[in-house]
């Protein structure tokens, strides 16, 4: 259920549940547009997680796939 798009079209059929399927419904829509943030937060670290430099087990740093490619800005 990626983005706000998805979570309030789920929301206006009446299919959105709280936390789980097994959940109560989703009656409010200030509840509906929270969990489409809270979604499109997980997205967006998911899709990111890969693209920064992370230190190794032995704390040498580990380059990501954009600075080896030369996709970085420079500013």
């Amino acid at each position: 259920m990626p983005g706000m798009k998805k979570t309030m079209e789920e929301y206006k059929k009446g299919d959105l549940h709280s936390g789980s399927k097994t959940g109560p419904v989703v009656k409010s829509r200030a509840q509906a547009i929270a969990i489409g943030l809270s979604e499109e937060k997980k997205e967006h670290k998911k899709n990111n997680s890969n693209k920064h430099a992370h230190l190794g087990a032995d704390g040498s740093v580990k380059v990501s796939h954009s600075q080896v490619c030369g996709t970085m800005r420079m500013k």
